[in-house]
């Protein structure tokens, strides 16, 4: 459990420091030779670290009668914490919404499923978003008088741009979906994704509502709310409870969700049909 914990410690220690080595040499920042040789030998012997700790637990799990696959997962879990893991996949899955997103494609979409659009809200607020950035980035190349400075600070605002707009393109590609056999999948881009079985839907009913809070928000009483645009219309009551995970990897259970879509009628009237073959 140390040499687990240690990985941990180094992973958590040296990303932030490779990130900022990444966007300097990006800015074309002229770094001293002893401090570039040094971080590079830092995170040399991070990955040795991790390629020893990786390995051992591999060869444990793999002692134990798993397969490959199941073995190389049960080693990255062990050491690489699941906010990581969920951040990378973010945002390795926002780069790939661009690309969708640019040939008008959408995820998880099968024909006869009914793809209910969430964006409404937010996109204003994100093209606003988007143009603040732009000016940012423009006013600062003509303020800034220290060339280095000023290339830092444009990789950086070239990179929250690119990011806003993956971010509204992970949420344009991954709609909710209403299937015909009365499932239901609730989701915002791809930070939260909750699929909810036919048997598990009570009641559903078009309800606006204005919350407070974070984007996925918990009440004591098991009430679940997707905030987009500080709004809710769509609230579903369950008959069970259904385990959802947050954006960061944490969990919860929910017996109500309330959440938005643009059609809040058009969803509710596919989720109240009779499934097909009924």
């Amino acid at each position: 459990m140390t040499r687990i914990r240690a990985a941990r410690i180094a992973v958590t220690a040296v990303v932030p420091a490779e990130l900022v080595l990444v966007v300097c040499l990006v800015a074309g920042v002229r770094l001293p030779g002893w401090a570039l040789a040094a971080t590079e030998a830092l995170v040399a012997g991070v990955l040795l670290l991790e390629a020893w700790v990786l390995y051992g637990l591999y060869a444990a799990e793999r002692a134990r009668g798993a397969d490959r696959r199941a073995a190389r997962r049960a080693a990255v879990r062990a050491v690489v914490p699941v906010q990581v893991r969920r951040l990378v996949r973010h945002e390795l899955r926002a780069v790939a919404a661009l690309g969708r997103w640019a040939v008008r494609g959408r995820h998880g979409v099968r024909p006869g499923d009914l793809a209910a659009a969430y964006t409404g809200p937010q996109t204003a607020m994100m093209y606003g978003l988007l143009f603040v950035s732009v000016i940012e980035t423009v006013g600062l190349a003509l303020l800034i008088p220290w060339p280095t400075v000023h290339r830092v600070m444009l990789v950086l605002d070239v990179y929250g741009i690119l990011l806003v707009l993956a971010l509204h393109a992970t949420c344009v590609t991954r709609p909710h979906v209403v299937r015909p056999d009365g499932s239901l999948r609730i989701r915002y881009g791809a930070l939260f994704d909750l699929a909810v079985p036919p048997d598990a839907v009570a009641s559903v009913r078009v309800d606006r509502r204005y919350p407070e809070g974070r984007l996925v928000t918990l009440s004591e009483d098991g009430v679940l709310d997707l905030i987009v645009g500080s709004q809710t219309t769509v609230t579903l009551e369950l008959n069970r409870p259904l385990r959802f995970t947050r954006p960061l990897g944490a969990t919860g259970e929910a017996r109500t969700v309330r959440f938005h879509a643009d059609d809040p009628r058009a969803l509710v009237t596919a989720l109240r049909r009779q499934p097909a073959g009924a």
